[in-house]
């Protein structure tokens, strides 16, 4: 496998002691994420790796992911729209302002 240019960590929403914080779980993180990885693959995003993650420890901005290795972090990733403007972020090089997490 060859080194991804940029890395995409969802949050799972689960903690180190395995309870659910559940904001970015029910926010539909994981069923946006596949989303996400069906769209990368149709626009021939092959350098970009998606993996889920723990919780993020930002639940008031929910469902979250974090782009790498930019440091971008996003909010409110909770619709099909969300994901493409973070998809149009790594084609761009400019994050998305709607969705950043300051």
């Amino acid at each position: 496998m060859t080194k991804p240019k940029h890395h995409v960590f969802v949050c799972g929403s689960f903690r180190a002691n395995g309870t659910p914080q559940g904001v970015c779980s029910k926010g539909g993180s994981m069923q946006l994420m596949q989303y996400l990885e069906e769209e990368l693959a149709d626009k021939g995003l092959v350098d970009v790796s998606v993996s889920s993650t723990g919780c993020l420890k930002v639940c008031d901005r929910g469902p979250a992911l974090v782009v790498y290795p930019e440091n971008w972090w996003f909010g409110h990733i909770d619709s099909e729209e969300a994901i493409d403007a973070v998809i149009g972020s790594i084609e761009s090089g400019t994050p998305a302002a709607d969705y950043v997490i300051a």
